[in-house]
């Protein structure tokens, strides 16, 4: 560092800096961003004393235009409550078939009832309802418990393995884990599986299992391996999987029986809730007539 001197080139004073042989000039800052500095000390002044900034032992400074965040959302909240309570008490007053009938109040479900599977069902059902490996697809018109109205309404109330007093219950015998049936006829049975949802199966093994079908799985699935809505025995037949349409996943299903769980949404929600929730996903994924 040197002492200050005029630039001989600019004629204007240094600072006295210097690195490295170039000294810095004591150039003035731009007036117009003097200014806007000091606009923005002024507006800084201001803001504290019109508006809620300066924290103290026992609250804070309150401002002159006494405004609150806190208080905005609070009313806005409210406001909100206010609207859909008018919706929601013509919601709970009237039937399933009343609100699809009805366009407005339809369109009025289906808000509701979208915003609501967004937050809570999205989650294993995805975004659009379209499913997972172990969560039900709820756009194909495929459904274990009906797909009615009514039994997408009743389903959503009572969950399925829920521990709801009226849950929904199926269970698939774990097989192999269980000891019921030994590796060899589970790989019969898989491919008599295979076999009559139409794919490329062993056709020998297949001829062997059919007798083992009729005795251990026809109870449930039926004797064309069809299904039943009534007990949530699913369909074998129609190329739909839940758990996966590979001989490994379904042999896998025979040895372990596996089985998941739906919350019983009655517990949570209000009951023109589970109504607009029935409704949009009736409507938009895939909902049966009867």
């Amino acid at each position: 560092m040197s002492g200050p001197h005029k630039d001989e080139i600019t004629g204007t004073d240094t600072t006295g800096h210097e690195w490295d042989g170039i000294r810095e000039l004591d150039n003035p800052l731009p007036r117009w961003w003097l200014w806007v500095f000091y606009a923005c000390i002024l507006f800084s002044i201001g803001y504290w004393v019109v508006m809620p900034a300066w924290p103290g032992l026992a609250g804070h400074t309150r401002g002159l235009l006494g405004q609150s965040d806190r208080a905005e959302v609070a009313k806005a909240l409210k406001d909100l409550e206010r609207q859909r309570g008018k919706g929601a008490a013509v919601l709970r007053g009237a039937s399933l078939q009343q609100i699809e009938a009805d366009p407005q109040l339809q369109a009025y479900a289906l808000q509701v009832g979208q915003s609501v599977f967004g937050d809570n069902c999205a989650t294993c059902h995805g975004a659009g309802g379209a499913g997972a490996r172990g969560y039900p697809n709820l756009r194909d018109d495929v459904w274990l418990w009906g797909g009615s109205l009514e039994d997408i309404h009743h389903t959503l109330t009572v969950g399925v393995r829920s521990g709801h007093a009226d849950t929904r219950v199926s269970q698939m015998p774990a097989f192999g884990r269980d000891g019921m049936l030994d590796q060899a006829k589970i790989a019969d049975l898989t491919e008599y599986v295979v076999a009559i949802s139409g794919g490329k199966a062993d056709r020998a093994a297949a001829a062997r299992a059919a007798p083992l079908f009729a005795e251990q799985c026809a109870s449930c699935h039926g004797a064309t391996g069809q299904g039943d809505v009534k007990q949530g025995a699913p369909d074998l037949t129609d190329g739909e999987w839940l758990y996966g349409s590979d001989h490994a996943a379904i042999s896998g299903q025979i040895h372990a029986g596996r089985g998941g769980v739906m919350p019983a949404w009655g517990q949570r929600f209000s009951p023109e809730t589970l109504k607009a929730l029935a409704v949009y996903i009736h409507a938009n994924a895939g909902g049966q007539d009867k």
